[in-house]
């Protein structure tokens, strides 16, 4: 009998935990360990404070760490540093999602011979007392790993710290399953919200945090006509959001939908006319939700980031790409596509096609597996 490719995925947080990270760390458990020949184990920490927990969730095996709490966004736990000694003891690989500084000093602890594979989300972008303490753990462990993944070229391209390690960096998308998304029942939830049904229906979603710029596309909503804007999310900024959409008499053409459930989510992005991730930082890094859009044919407005969310939607093909923190050029790229119908139908079936062929999580797990074995 063959031996089994014993994985280690290693990550901060796991579900129910919501998180983009949290949304790749479960795919990639679940879909490698449903492949023959292949065993998968998650080791992350709980969520706020207490002990640790062992649990099984759709056939992964998942350690949720004890934790004394998060400080700069890391979970402090010394518990995770003794479990992934014992549990890299019995794994072929183990696959660090990162920045998880934690798990950097875990891994130099741990005396693991194996392979190593790094999934780099992103650079660290605001905590900068945190890298001085951090940077030789981030050091190491980018020699230390034998490949270095990441979702776009431009994760490479940007990175304070990956080009003098392109020769191990691996491009490997995000991806999602177009079946599921494309099953969903079509309902008009958008239009039922509209105050003009035959309004230009602009869609967002998100949470209601300083980088998503939202702030920005209120401000570019100023400026537009024909147009209602759908906001679906949460965060410390939404009322402050909502006092200055009604200060600037909005009230009827921007809508705040706060948290929208799976299903219905879904039902909006096929019922929007335009999709608008307006970030104005790298902290947005890839920008699944673009996919989300995309596969039901919506052409997407995105921000020239140094990060990888220009190279999701791309810029006269799939939609628009617009510099951050411009509310004109913002409001400029989403009455183009509002008063040009044609553009927005092409630009949304290449969108869709793209999803199809480029961000396919079938294709990608069998290239992820292809990597690791």
């Amino acid at each position: 009998m063959n031996k089994k490719l014993r994985i280690l995925e290693v990550n901060k947080a796991y579900y129910p935990h919501i998180g983009g990270i949290e949304t790749i760390i479960r795919q990639y458990s679940e879909e490698l360990g449903r492949l023959d020949g292949v065993e998968v184990k998650a080791l992350v920490c709980r969520d706020g404070r207490g002990r640790t927990i062992r649990e099984k969730m759709c056939g992964v095996d998942i350690t949720r760490a004890g934790s004394f709490g998060t400080y700069f966004k890391c979970p402090i736990s010394l518990s995770f540093i003794r479990y992934l000694r014992k549990m890299s003891k019995k794994a072929d690989i183990v696959h660090i999602h990162v920045p998880f500084p934690l798990a950097d000093a875990a891994l130099m602890l741990s005396g693991f011979k194996g392979k190593v594979v790094v999934s780099w989300h992103s650079d660290i972008v605001k905590q900068k007392k945190l890298m001085l303490f951090y940077k030789p753990f981030m050091c190491y462990l980018l020699k230390r790993a034998d490949i270095i993944l990441t979702a776009t070229e431009g994760h490479v391209k940007h990175s304070l710290y990956l080009p003098e390690f392109a020769d191990k960096c691996r491009v490997l998308p995000y991806g999602i399953i177009p079946e599921e998304y494309l099953a969903v029942q079509r309902r008009p939830v958008l239009t039922e919200r509209a105050t003009d049904k035959n309004s230009v229906k602009v869609f967002f979603t998100g949470r209601l945090v300083y980088y998503k710029g939202v702030d920005v596309l209120l401000r570019a909503f100023t400026k537009v006509k024909g147009c209602e804007l759908f906001i679906a999310g949460t965060g410390d900024l939404g009322d402050r959001l909502k006092g200055y959409a009604a200060a600037h008499g909005m009230e009827d053409k921007v809508h705040f939908l706060g948290f929208l459930p799976d299903e219905e989510l879904r039902q909006a992005y096929a019922d929007c006319d335009i999709f608008v991730l307006p970030s104005v930082a790298p902290s947005e890094a890839f920008g699944i939700v673009q996919l989300e859009a995309m596969v039901y044919g919506k052409p997407v407005i995105n921000t020239s980031l140094p990060s990888g969310v220009p190279y999701v939607s791309l810029h006269g093909k799939t939609g628009l790409t617009v510099p951050p923190s411009s509310p004109k050029a913002l409001a400029k790229a989403i009455t183009l596509l509002a008063e040009d119908k044609e553009l927005r139908e092409k630009y949304g079936r290449a969108a869709a096609e793209r999803v199809q062929t480029d961000f396919n999580e079938k294709k990608i797990l069998n290239d992820l597996y292809e990597l690791l074995k």
